[in-house]
């Protein structure tokens, strides 16, 4: 029975538009125990050290009895494709209804995060939480899942295995409540929050370095140089926005070019929409056009934010005409996830609320219009600087992951030594974290953190990322070297539980690249064998 359930982790469900898969990690986390009516098993987390199953011994048997997550039916997909097209040539998407990522009963968005804020969280004790009321609440669950033969199209069980059941969540929430009790995000936080990690809203320190930047921005020319400098350890969110368009290259220095400039590439933007947009359905854009429209939905299934049809709409035309504008590299997969920090922080310039729960159709059109431009003119300052990574072949990846295979060697010998011992190749793991800038290993108000200081440093996304990847790998040796087979380390490295990192632990990390790069950067005799 565990060897099967292993197995279906892996396989994808073809009622679920867009291969939306239950699969642990930053973006995909598993669900809180308190949530499932069903007791029957315990899936808080995986239990990577006691695998009893069949050991692949290479990846190639793992590949074989496993289907990729992300994968998708091709024939399905074409069907989807034409019909959608047979009753509609308009730029609309028409996506499905709203996605339900987890099995069990249905949820709202904002109450599934209420419900997994975790202990304490809004100031309570942990031993006040589970009082009375909770105690008579679960005896209420337990009975109605006594009474009642079949729930959630599952047949249940009986009522002593019920109350298995009903113990072994009772000792995963106890080992909840022994933790630390330091302030945790919930499972879909606040993208932007400067202080996802439990500081105050605004310490004296914050509002200095506020001061600083709008010091710096109000300058008739911006010192780039100094900007650069105090944007290394992060930028506030009040001024992210025009931070971001100036180092990125989108904005000049100069203040009184900038309306100009803005006006221009929107304008220029927009032309481009008019003059190639229409040709998506072309013989020879069809299936640039087609990759698109499937791989549109995955981008961030568990932000409501993203699954808009505005929102869906204004992507597809970013992606499109990025693609045919670079015939070299065209569209892969991995760049619709590049779009995602540019657009949230600048539609955070317009938005107090909480990003992700925004609808984007309430803003004014011409906004929504300059959030779009913005968005495509900085990715694509972004990908000029790594476009060997999309290129045929992808070569960029290629040596990155060479390059990071080199370095860990060097840095950490046991973690090299133990991957090598269990057949774990470092392209099995490390080519998504070059392919998507580490955003599938990293929630997203994280990556915008990371943003900044890839922004800060000289060819950020391209050099200094590799160091990153190193100080992340690297921070969980404990876990890789407590791994004793392929299938156990394989899905603990795809699969890393960041989603209550805030920025501690993003400045750490990036201190620790930072290290790595001051060592090894600028030592090409040390750095290689």
């Amino acid at each position: 029975m565990a060897t099967e359930n292993r197995i279906h982790f892996w396989r994808r469900n073809v009622k679920v538009p867009g291969s939306i898969q239950p699969v642990y990690g930053a973006q995909h986390p598993p669900l809180d125990p308190r949530l499932r009516r069903t007791f029957a098993k315990e899936a808080a987390k995986p239990n990577f050290n006691n695998l009893k199953s069949k050991k692949p011994s290479s990846f190639h048997e793992f590949a074989r009895s496993t289907n990729d997550a992300w994968d998708i039916d091709d024939d399905e997909e074409d069907e989807d494709f034409l019909a959608a097209h047979q009753t509609s040539l308009t730029p609309s998407l028409h996506p499905s209804p709203p996605l339900q990522q987890y099995p069990g009963p249905s949820l709202h968005q904002a109450d599934l995060a209420d419900r997994l804020t975790p202990l304490g969280a809004a100031g309570l004790n942990p031993q006040e939480e589970q009082g009375p009321d909770c105690e008579e609440e679960e005896q209420q669950d337990k009975g109605e899942e006594e009474e009642c033969g079949e729930f959630n199209g599952r047949v249940g069980k009986s009522s002593s295995d019920a109350h298995l059941g009903d113990s072994s969540v009772r000792s995963t929430l106890q080992k909840q409540k022994s933790l630390p009790m330091r302030p945790i995000i919930p499972l879909i936080a606040r993208i932007s929050d400067q202080n996802a990690s439990g500081a105050p809203p605004m310490t004296v320190r914050e509002k200095s370095r506020q001061d600083k930047f709008r010091q710096l921005l109000a300058s008739p020319n911006t010192d780039l140089e100094e900007l650069r400098k105090s944007s290394w350890s992060g930028i506030p969110r009040e001024v992210r926005p025009i931070t971001w368009r100036l180092l990125s290259g989108y904005l000049p220095a100069n203040m009184e070019r900038r309306d100009l400039v803005l006006k221009r590439k929107r304008d220029e933007y927009f032309g481009f929409i008019e003059q190639y947009y229409h040709s998506r359905t072309d013989e020879h854009y069809k299936d640039t056009y087609r990759q698109i429209h499937i791989d549109i939905p995955r981008t961030n299934p568990l932000i409501p934010l993203f699954q808009q049809p505005t929102v869906q709409e204004v992507f597809e035309r970013i992606l499109f005409i990025w693609a045919i504008r670079h015939p070299a590299s065209g569209y892969v997969q991995g760049i619709n996830d590049l779009v995602t920090p540019f657009f949230v922080v600048f539609l955070s310039e317009f938005v107090e609320e909480d990003v992700e729960n925004f609808e984007m159709a309430g803003l004014p059109l011409e906004t929504q219009r300059n959030i779009e431009a913005d968005s495509f003119w900085c990715m694509s300052k972004l990908l000029d600087g790594i476009q060997d990574n999309y290129t045929f072949a992808q070569p960029g990846i290629q040596n990155k992951v060479k390059d990071l295979e080199e370095l860990v060697s060097r840095i950490d010998m046991d973690i090299h030594g133990h991957l090598k011992r269990y057949e774990v190749e470092y392209l099995q793991f490390a080519f998504r974290w070059m392919n998507n800038l580490l955003m599938r290993e990293l929630p997203l108000r994280c990556t915008i953190r990371v943003w900044d200081t890839y922004q800060a440093e000289a060819e950020g996304f391209s050099n200094f990322h590799l160091y990153v990847c190193a100080a992340f790998l690297i921070e969980w040796r404990k876990e890789i070297l407590s791994m004793v087979d392929f299938q156990g380390l394989l899905m603990l490295l795809q699969n890393l539980p960041t989603i209550h990192w805030g920025n501690e632990e993003v400045g750490l990390l990036l201190a620790e690249a930072y290290r790595l790069k001051y060592m090894f950067a600028d030592a090409p005799n040390h750095y290689k064998r």
